[in-house]
């Protein structure tokens, strides 16, 4: 949530922020409702003026005897108590709905932010590994891995509907060697691992921006949880209406947890196989840091979910997002595109954001540090993919494919599969 006092001394740049973030905001009606805000306290403030006066009044005028023109003032000071506590339900009702209106206005990108409409507008920053050649027609995961006993598509739609997915044999195997694989690994570069649940109430999602604007993206059920679209929901909020140690920060958090998303893609778009799915597991990593060491925190968590794949031997790019195709509460964002060659092309895997104070606005996630500032501020956020599990699995199947329909299991991840070395069709 953007600062509702930035936003009314600076609505020139914000009103070109959000040009070049192509958002549409209602800017006219902000400022309506600021103005009739500002007026109302001003109208508060001047009965709260008169009634003073009048209480100083009525004093003077019980000390003086004049007892029937003290209590017209009494019956006066009752009026514009009334009056006052009107105006003051109406102030209430209009800073409800600035309040609305700032919950809905994405984060300003940051001006190291290349410009653009769309995601044709990226700019690649580096790419790491070699794409494999094949001395066959490689195949796609949506056909190798169900030959394999790996991926069974048609049970995961009779199970729940389409777009799941049922993991079999040593497709479960690897999901779940994956997982671990990660998680040891963030571990041992510094974050702190937490086990959280699948479900958070409006709070939980109000706090990092999915509500009230992605509601609709949301499974929910009828007590008012939603199963959440990533664990950056749970570990973002693990300190909503706290005040953190600025010695302590950089707090580095990952956990494992499946995620959920109601739409998950438009209709026709990477809908086969299992790239754009409903439900999914990702290890997430998430950043609570200074103001100062935001914008590094951001680089050294792109340099983390880089290493899992340079670790699986997996070719990708880096990209810095442009305005025009970052998320609603991203100050600036990489992804992290991995080689797939069922697309002949690099397909994201991983996307970090610094969210600035966005975030931490809206969950009232503060810090402190007496021997720089007194009192609080806000912290910095940051999120990010280490990595997206079904993504990295499909990588790996088509990647390290066979012409026999086999697929070598990468060295790192042996040890977490037994010692096995290759994945064969079922005999």
């Amino acid at each position: 949530m953007l600062d509702g006092r930035y936003l009314r001394e600076n609505l020139d740049a914000v009103r070109d922020a959000m040009g070049a973030r192509a958002g549409d905001w209602d800017f006219d009606r902000f400022i309506a409702l600021d103005d009739e805000r500002r007026g109302l306290i001003a109208e508060v403030e001047s009965r709260q003026a008169v009634r003073n006066d009048l209480s100083r009044r009525i004093g003077e005028l019980m000390k003086s005897g004049q007892r029937d023109e003290a209590e017209d003032a009494k019956e006066r000071v009752r009026a514009v108590n009334e009056e006052i506590a009107e105006i003051d339900a109406r102030r209430t009702g209009v800073e409800a709905e600035v309040r609305e209106m700032l919950l809905t206005i994405p984060n300003i990108p940051h001006e190291s932010v290349p410009t653009g409409a769309d995601e044709s507008d990226n700019v690649e920053v580096r790419r790491w590994g070699t794409p494999p050649t094949f001395e066959f027609e490689p195949v796609a995961h949506w056909d190798l891995g169900p030959d394999l006993g790996a991926i069974d598509f048609e049970r995961g739609v009779k199970l729940a509907k389409s777009r799941f997915v049922v993991l079999g044999r040593d497709g479960a195997r690897l999901n779940r060697a994956l997982i671990n694989f990660m998680l040891d690994t963030h571990g041992a570069r510094g974050y702190r691992e937490w086990s959280v649940p699948a479900m958070a109430n409006s709070e939980t999602l109000l706090g990092t921006g999915q509500l009230p604007k992605f509601a609709d993206d949301l499974f929910h059920t009828d007590d008012g949880l939603y199963l959440i679209p990533t664990a950056e929901v749970q570990l973002t909020n693990l300190h909503r209406d706290e005040v953190l140690e600025a010695a302590d920060m950089p707090l580095r958090y990952c956990a494992y947890t499946p995620c959920f998303r109601e739409e998950a893609g438009a209709a026709g778009r990477d809908t086969r196989g299992m790239i754009r799915v409903h439900q999914f597991d990702k290890v997430e990593l998430v950043k609570f840091a200074r103001p100062e060491e935001s914008l590094d925190a951001l680089e050294s968590m792109v340099a983390d979910a880089e290493h899992i794949l340079q670790k699986l031997g997996l070719a990708y790019r880096t990209i810095v997002l442009c305005t025009g195709d970052m998320g609603f509460g991203a100050a600036k964002t990489y992804d992290l595109e991995v080689w797939l060659p069922s697309y002949n092309d690099y397909k994201e895997i991983s996307s970090c954001s610094d969210c600035w104070d966005f975030q931490a606005r809206r969950a009232n996630i503060k810090y402190r540090s007496p021997g720089e500032f007194k009192g609080s501020r806000f912290v910095h956020t940051l999120n990010g993919s280490g990595l997206a599990v079904g993504r990295t699995l499909v990588a790996v199947l088509e990647n390290y494919q066979q012409e026999d329909g086999s697929v070598v299991v990468p060295e790192v991840l042996r040890p977490y599969m037994g010692g096995q070395e290759v994945i064969r069709r079922e005999r």
